[in-house]
């Protein structure tokens, strides 16, 4: 795959969707809630500051991060496969393993 996110945007690839709720119950596919974790495939250069510095991104390419279930993403296909374009500001955290 070769995608080159610009600016401070962050390409995510969505987690698997849960099957089973806490309780054991298996929820076909449209009932199941999307997962607001994923993996960062690729990472732009970072925001531009108003003096003109580039503020470097705080996440790195292999990092699972948290988003808003409802973040204003853009999802596209490439290769087959569907990713988020996040922006850096639409990530929560970075899970530590």
């Amino acid at each position: 795959m070769n995608i080159r996110p610009l600016h401070d945007n962050v390409v995510v690839r969505r987690s698997e969707e849960e099957k089973t709720t806490a309780g054991g119950i298996v929820l076909p596919g449209s009932a199941a809630e999307k997962p607001n974790r994923g993996e960062v495939l690729a990472v732009g250069p970072g925001r531009t500051l108003n003096n003109g510095e580039i503020q470097a991104s705080s996440v790195k390419v292999g990092d699972t991060v948290l988003f808003g279930q409802y973040a204003r993403s853009n999802v596209v296909k490439v290769d087959g496969e569907e990713l988020m374009i996040l922006q850096e500001s639409e990530i929560f955290a970075v899970v530590e393993k």
